[in-house]
């Protein structure tokens, strides 16, 4: 088999990061603009944890970085269970 019939790896690992990360980050934007909207940031507690000692901006940003890894994770599974046949290859022209 020569190099010419081999078949395509796929795209590479930072497109893969970024099919990943990128909307994950939007969505998890959107979804702590949601939450925020209806819960005060100083009524939180749980896990031993009481938000009220805490900054509105941190809570904020933690929020907003557990959603990010929670949403990005999720992503990263449904993009290895789609396998490599699924995803569009953007340097095949």
């Amino acid at each position: 088999m020569t190099t010419a019939e081999t078949p395509t790896e796929g795209p590479d690992l930072k497109a893969r990061v970024m099919t990943v990360l990128w909307p994950a980050f939007l969505v998890a934007g959107v979804l702590e603009m949601l939450v925020f909207a209806f819960v005060d940031p100083h009524s939180l507690h749980g896990w031993g944890v009481d938000s009220s000692a805490w900054s509105p901006t941190a809570v904020y940003t933690v929020a907003f970085l557990v959603f990010w890894v929670f949403i990005a994770a999720a992503s990263a599974i449904s993009l290895w269970l789609a396998g490599p046949a699924t995803l569009p290859n953007p340097r095949q022209n």
